[in-house]
């Protein structure tokens, strides 16, 4: 169930986080075609020259995270998260106040979750970046894991902003 479109009226502060949310989305992007390019060349590497290319496995595993946390929010913002909209769209109908306070409260509870996954990423983050944790085998490929947990705490903390901008525009 999503609403017309009302970027044109919304304040600045909404289309600046529209504009980072629509950032984000485009590095994800990006990253998934980075990664195709790679996976190419390592399948044709390994089939033609029998020469792999090192560190394609871990560097899927790491994107893979970022990839999501990188589109989740632009999902959110265009109405394209995954959800059953049978019972909102018949509560909406019926009482559409209801229904908005009961599309408010799953968007809270988006919040609460989205809210204890960065907060418990923030030290694991902290950890990965201090100690120089990476991922691959010394000698051969090494990748860095904070990267990937920075990308978790910056997508989670814009989607939490989509989540809010959500409710500020369904009472706006």
């Amino acid at each position: 169930m999503t609403k017309p479109d009302t970027t044109q009226r919304d304040p600045i502060a909404l289309r600046l986080l529209d504009a980072v949310t629509q950032g984000l989305n485009v590095l994800g992007s990006s990253l998934i075609l980075v990664l195709m390019l790679l996976v190419g060349i390592d399948v044709a590497g390994r089939n033609l020259l029998s020469m792999p290319v090192s560190g394609v496995p871990e560097l899927v595993t790491l994107s893979i995270v970022a990839i999501v946390f990188l589109q989740i929010p632009a999902a959110l913002r265009a109405g394209r998260m995954t959800r059953s909209d049978g019972l909102l769209s018949w509560l909406t109908r019926k009482s559409p106040r209801l229904g908005q306070a009961v599309a408010t409260f799953f968007d809270l509870i988006g919040i609460a979750v989205i809210a204890v996954i960065v907060q418990t990423t923030w030290p694991i983050f902290t950890r990965a970046f201090e100690s120089g944790q990476f991922i691959g085998a010394i000698g051969d490929f090494t990748a860095p894991v904070w990267p990937v947990k920075l990308t978790l705490i910056i997508g989670g903390s814009i989607l939490i902003l989509q989540f809010t901008a959500r409710i500020w525009r369904r009472f706006a």
